[in-house]
């Protein structure tokens, strides 16, 4: 394992612990501060960026879904490398116990994503993808585990489901099957074992650019309003119709 991905690593088992073993209620609380993302960032989104900073620095510049762009003046950095990570993906979710939420992280040279890198902190499941190799580690116990990729999915996912009602009203008339759990990176790590993944709304690099690279290999549609990945052909030319239409 080269370097910069077991800093990645390190800094997601450093965040899982303590979100596993040391929360506090005021982990629960709002700074009141806007991110680069555009939400009101809560105290445990920058403890988690914190984190990941003290681990990823030392390699390369950091864009931040909470801080923005962080320069490292490290001697070490590959000049033009940059990390893009949301420190906690799904903060809804983790503000409200919701057990969906994780962490992502891409790392480019020269504007090409080399790695990615998502991980769960609920199940302890942290994805790594080199752009060829796909592998699971369990962030609980440090060890590789076994990649099981579902081949007959029976469920699609829509996040932001709930600001298209037209797009519901059709999907639910088709009888396809959807759940909108609210962490879209978690979501485009195991688009492979779904019938599709569609999202809605504003996009943002923090929570796509490791998603993107992670599911190269599927088909993709993507306008102004939705982002639609499947590995399905046929499922994905009938929503490419109906979400072009809306």
């Amino acid at each position: 394992m080269n370097e910069i991905l077991q800093a990645i690593i390190d800094a997601n088992k450093e965040v899982f612990y303590y979100i596993n073993n040391s929360l506090k209620a005021d982990d629960f609380g709002y700074t009141g501060i806007i991110g680069a993302g555009g939400d009101n960032s809560s105290v445990i989104d920058l403890k988690a960026e914190a984190i990941f900073v003290k681990h990823l620095l030392y390699f390369g510049d950091i864009l931040s879904e909470e801080s923005g762009l962080i320069i490292s003046n490290s001697t070490s950095k590959i000049q033009h490398s940059k990390f893009v990570i949301d420190p906690l993906d799904g903060s809804d979710n983790f503000m409200s116990r919701l057990p969906y939420f994780g962490s992502s992280v891409s790392y480019e040279i020269n504007g090409e994503v080399t790695l990615a890198v998502i991980a769960n902190f609920c199940n302890g499941e942290c994805i790594v993808y080199d752009g060829k190799d796909k592998t699971v580690y369990d962030l609980a116990t440090n060890k590789e585990i076994l990649l099981l990729e579902s081949k007959n999915p029976k469920i699609g996912v829509f996040e932001r489901a709930y600001k298209f009602p037209k797009i519901c009203e059709i999907l639910t008339n088709l009888d396809i099957k959807y759940r909108s759990p609210g962490a879209v990176a978690l979501t485009l790590a195991n688009a492979h074992n779904y019938q599709f993944v569609l999202f809605g709304g504003k996009m943002r690099e923090y929570d796509l650019k490791a998603g993107f690279f992670m599911t190269k290999d599927l088909y993709r549609f993507e306008n102004n309003k939705f982002l639609l990945i499947s590995k399905n052909f046929e499922i994905f030319t009938k929503l490419k119709e109906f979400i072009t239409e809306v």
